[in-house]
């Protein structure tokens, strides 16, 4: 069963439509992006999952139960859901062992003592158990968030943008901590964030937002090699785009060559039809031409390789080479497989 289940949540504000008949389902122990630039509706996916949009219609079950359906709104304290924000949203004047406590008013004194010591524990933080937040970095302090919303015993944690305000040296340290704790656990979670490294590192799988949609769920391997619309394969990383043609089921003639096909949608009744594919720079290549009319225009070291720049059919390329190739004649190849082919 689901840990997370919903079913065409929809979300308008008068006339505007900021969710339309999404879908969106988590397994357990299973750790989820939503990705997609700002204004795309990932914030208010997590709101209506917690309770805290009016406006919210549709299905959501939390681990089996229903939260909210046409009979159904349960309130934000009941539905069983951990929110960790960017911010902490730890209580200043508390200290840290009163912060992790503070949502336990259910337990005994002592049973409280003994739960906040174990949050403490899974983080290897018992040493500043009567700390104040003041007193702690910034990672420190999203670690005691997490407990404290662990402590409660929720069904499923809902992050928002729970890093970006970490310094980026100690950024993906806390997320693989933390993912590792998650895991361990076997503790769902669902992750709003508009930084692709993040969702990459922290997350399973990666449901891509556009215009209050999910365009493409999946691994993150899958969605950059084989992103399903042209949105998604420019949202993913920069590229260059070219035409083509289908030849046959396995390939498409270019500009560039033949390019070779290996992608899951068949092409069979695809051939002699116009076509285009978005080409990053890992999946091209230079080689030295004297006679060629293109030249690499611009370069720049980046540590395992040079970006070398070339002006193509009036775009700019992009291309990763092992060794400089500035002021350089050139011919411009594709290296790699295609694994992904758009139709107007």
């Amino acid at each position: 069963m689901p840990v997370l289940s919903i079913q065409s949540l929809n979300v308008s504000y008068d006339t505007k439509h900021v969710i339309q008949s999404l879908d969106l389902s988590i397994e357990p122990g299973e750790i989820v992006a939503l990705f997609g630039p700002s204004g795309c509706g990932k914030t208010t996916v997590l709101k209506s999952i917690a309770g805290l949009i009016e406006q919210a219609t549709g299905t959501i079950e939390v681990a089996g139960r229903r939260v909210l359906g046409k009979q159904e709104n349960v309130a934000t304290e009941l539905r069983k859901v951990g929110l960790i924000f960017q911010d902490y949203a730890l209580f200043p004047h508390l200290t840290v062992r009163e912060n992790i406590a503070f949502g336990m008013t259910h337990l005994s004194k002592s049973e409280q003592a003994s739960k906040v010591e174990q949050m403490l524990s899974l983080i290897k933080l018992s040493e500043y158990i009567d700390s104040y937040p003041s007193q702690l970095s910034g990672g420190q302090q999203q670690r005691i968030a997490i407990v404290r919303a662990l402590a409660c015993e929720p069904d499923i944690l809902l992050f928002d943008e729970a890093f970006s305000n970490l310094d980026p040296l100690f950024r993906f340290e806390l997320i693989a901590d933390i993912r590792h704790l998650l895991k361990e656990h076997h503790i769902s979670a669902l992750f709003v964030t508009h930084n692709q490294d993040e969702a990459f590192a922290f997350c399973d799988r990666i449901a891509v937002m556009h215009q209050g949609k999910i365009e493409q769920i999946d691994t993150a391997e899958k969605l950059f090699e084989s992103p399903k619309t042209p949105f998604i394969a420019e949202f993913l990383g920069e590229g260059v785009w070219l035409d083509c043609k289908v030849e046959s089921a396995t390939q498409l003639q270019s500009s560039f060559g033949t390019l070779n096909y290996s992608g899951n949608i068949s092409l069979n009744d695809k051939v002699g039809q116009q076509a285009r594919v978005y080409l990053r720079p890992h999946q091209l290549s230079l080689a030295e031409n004297a006679d060629s009319s293109v030249q690499v225009i611009a370069e720049r070291f980046v540590g395992e390789c040079y970006e070398s720049t070339i002006s193509w059919q009036a775009q700019t390329v992009i291309v990763k080479c092992e060794k400089s190739m500035l002021n350089k004649t050139v011919n411009l190849k594709v290296k790699t497989d295609i694994q992904s082919v758009f139709f107007s």
